[in-house]
């Protein structure tokens, strides 16, 4: 197997390689901290590489191995975990110097139970200073580039996850979604991201655990390796009101045992309260949409009945940054981002009845959208309405799609995916095809909350109808090919 081989291969043959002493997690974890450093100067997709940690545990893995333990699903493999979430004795800075130096003394939730499940952090990936937008720059790390376009953005907030995963650099990300943040970044690199349904990977570090609008999610190059990551990650805690009731498993066996979709009813939605896609993204997520019937699914199509729902996402988001944020102005307001400095500006001047209208709205939101589930099981749209922006776009400024001016990114670039951070549903991105400008184009499949195993079996067969994870960025100072 050579290198390239091996950087590609998905994480369940790792692990039975791994299992039956083909490979060694010794062997793997070097290969894949040697990528991770390669990669480094040409995408900035780390904060920090954990290289002693990993080369610890991989050799801890290996004695397991060696001894005939009990071996854990993802036995050995290689993942990343994105720096909003905590690593037990590695930085965790947040993407922020504020939290230059910090190292958490516990491990989140999500990354303690893929750790049980034999996953081996390799390193951690960039974001947004606290996730705070969808373009991946800081003034900590400096900017994230597309895997497929060093003229592109990585997306955000979790850019170096979906640049990770894109790269072969790791075959598992956690990643984070506070607004399509799994699924914009996954979208632009051509991997597969899920948003899954609120609370079932709990979430113990947010501090509105009741209006909580972010999720922490698998980022991974094919739907069985989502799968089995999800699986590890799911399963109530008490930390998280919204994890207590929710199912933890079935999601590997949806997956392995997707056959058919028969009786499963599927909706095409072009728009969610947005006028303007672009025509090759429509076109061919619109074919991509006619991929199911094949299996059976029953098709139709939904009209826009569906208010824009961004300004009240932007009422909650911004007055959330402020509340959380603003204590650390005074010291550091000179080294922090320009953008979150903004948005915390706007959150200050939202009023309180303005943000308590927001929460009724998002009430409303939910409701509308679990009404749509009433007549159909899965919806299908566009993930994003146009392939990366130029690494240097302005994120308050105008997007243009189809040539012409169509509003700021948050209005226009991803109406598809907010409305599901507010209404808690699963929603997954896939790989559809490239757009003639040589850059992914992804769908979007959502699904009633708390059926995410319908979600992946939905996704699985597509996968198997349009596979995808033989295509690869042209990477000639990681692979040697241009």
């Amino acid at each position: 197997m050579t290198p390239t081989e091996l950087a590609y291969t998905p994480a369940h043959e790792l692990a039975q390689l791994i299992r039956t002493k083909a490979l060694s997690p010794v062997e793997v974890t070097r290969a894949t901290l040697a990528r991770a450093e390669a990669s480094q100067p040409v995408l900035n997709a780390f904060v920090t590489i954990a290289a002693d940690q990993a080369m610890d545990a991989a050799r801890a893995a290996e004695d397991q191995v060696m001894r005939g333990d009990t071996l854990g699903p993802l036995h050995g493999v290689p993942m990343t975990v994105k720096d909003l979430v905590n690593t037990k004795g590695v930085r965790t800075t947040f993407c922020s110097y504020i939290y230059e130096h910090n190292v958490p003394r516990e491990d989140a939730i999500a990354v303690a139970r893929l750790k049980t499940a034999g996953a081996i952090l390799i390193g951690k990936t960039t974001s947004p200073e606290f996730g705070h937008k969808p373009l991946t720059e800081a003034p900590l790390f400096g900017r994230t580039r597309n895997a497929w376009s060093a003229e592109r953005t990585s997306g955000g907030s979790s850019g170096g996850a979906g640049v990770a995963a894109a790269a072969g650099i790791a075959p598992l990300a956690i990643s984070t979604d506070g607004g399509g943040s799994t699924r914009i970044p996954a979208a632009v690199n051509g991997v597969v991201g899920f948003k899954k349904s609120l609370g079932l990977v709990p979430h113990e570090s947010t501090p509105d655990a009741f209006g909580n609008v972010s999720y922490i999610d698998p980022t991974t190059r094919t739907v069985r390796d989502c799968a089995l990551m999800l699986e590890a990650m799911a399963g109530p805690d008490p930390s998280d009101p919204h994890s207590l009731f929710m199912p933890s498993t079935g999601f590997v066996a949806a997956v392995e045992g997707a056959r058919d979709l028969a009786g499963v009813r599927m909706a095409w939605r072009p728009r969610m309260g947005n006028t303007a896609v672009d025509t090759e993204v429509e076109a061919l997520c619109r074919s991509a949409f006619d991929a199911f019937a094949a299996f059976g699914a029953q098709p139709s199509e939904m009209a826009d009945d569906f208010e824009p729902a961004e300004p009240i996402f932007q009422v909650l988001w911004s007055a959330l940054l402020n509340a959380r944020f603003r204590q650390f102005v005074p010291e550091f307001g000179p080294r922090m981002s320009e953008t979150l400095l903004r948005q915390m500006d706007q959150g200050a001047n939202a009023t309180g009845e303005e943000v308590v209208k927001a929460i009724f709205a998002r009430t409303q939101i939910f409701r509308q959208i679990q009404s749509w589930f009433t007549d159909v099981d899965i919806i299908v749209t566009p993930t994003i309405t146009r392939t990366a922006l130029p690494i240097d776009h302005d994120f308050f400024g105008p997007i243009t799609i189809n040539g012409k001016p169509a509003g700021t990114v948050r209005q226009s670039w991803y109406p598809y995916t907010h409305p599901m951070n507010l209404s808690g549903n699963p929603a997954i991105t896939l790989p559809a095809g490239f757009h003639s400008d040589g850059l992914p184009i992804a769908i979007q499949l959502i699904g009633r909350r708390g059926e995410d195993a319908l979600v992946l079996k939905a996704a699985a067969l597509f996968e198997q109808a349009r596979p995808w994870a033989q295509h690869r960025p042209a990477l000639p100072e990681l692979d040697g090919r241009g």
